[in-house]
This record gives structure tokens, sequence and C-alpha cells, in this order.
């Protein structure tokens, strides 16, 4: 298992990625309690099956430059809910309506809510 640091940089550019393409409503819950082999979901909004697509395939090309690996990759297809497992960190990205349907939120309330930094030229430009 990646130390938590790692993690933690992993979300910072999966963030990153996700804002630069027009992900909305980020947020990070620390799920390693519950979930020993992973250490953080990532939560990401998009407006359209086209948005999420872009998400997803930016904050994948962003995390893979990096040299972090992708274990798995699910529902790129339909682009409705996309699943990126990167070990210590899975992203979700989901259209608005599968976000409200699913719930991932009221599933992992338990779990502690991680701040997300964005480098600062990033939060300027998503304003």
């Amino acid at each position: 298992m990646q130390s938590p640091e790692t993690a933690e940089e992993m979300l910072r550019l999966a963030a990153e990625a996700a804002v630069s393409k027009g992900g909305e409503d980020l947020i990070a819950l620390n799920v390693s309690e519950p979930l020993p082999l992973v250490d953080i979901f990532l939560l990401v909004t998009g407006n359209s099956e086209r948005n999420v697509a872009a998400i997803a395939d930016e904050i994948e090309d962003r995390l893979i430059e990096s040299g972090h690996k992708r274990v798995r990759r699910e529902g790129r297809a339909e682009a409705r809910w996309v699943l990126l497992d990167f070990g210590d960190l899975i992203v979700h990205v989901f259209h608005q309506e599968e976000r409200v349907y699913y719930g991932l939120e009221r599933l992992w309330k338990d779990c502690p809510v991680v701040p997300i930094e964005l480098a600062e030229t990033t939060a300027t430009a998503a304003e």
C-alpha cells in the first residue's frame, strides 16, 4: 500500500484534472477505516455524459502521466458513472442524476471529509 501522502497527492492531481474539465461538487472521503485497501474516494459531478467522460479521461491521463497505475476502470462506455481505481484513490465521476440516485455521500457519511487543496492557478481558473 502507498503512503497517505501519496494518496493525498493523487487526490490533488485528480481534483485539479476534474476542475479543469468542468467537474463540480467535488468531495473527498477518507474511507481507510472501513476499507483497508483504499484511502480516499473522490466524488465528482459532470453535467452530461460527454462531460463525465471528459472529466474521467483527464483524471486518468494526469494520474498516469504522474506515474500512477490504474488498476481498473468501469462505466466509461455509458459515461453515467465512471469509476477509476488507482489503488489508494478511487474516483467516482457521476452524471448529476446518478450522483443523487446512488447517494454515496449518504452511504459513507461516517467517513471523514478530506480537504481538497487545489493549486492556486487551477482554483482561479475554475472561478
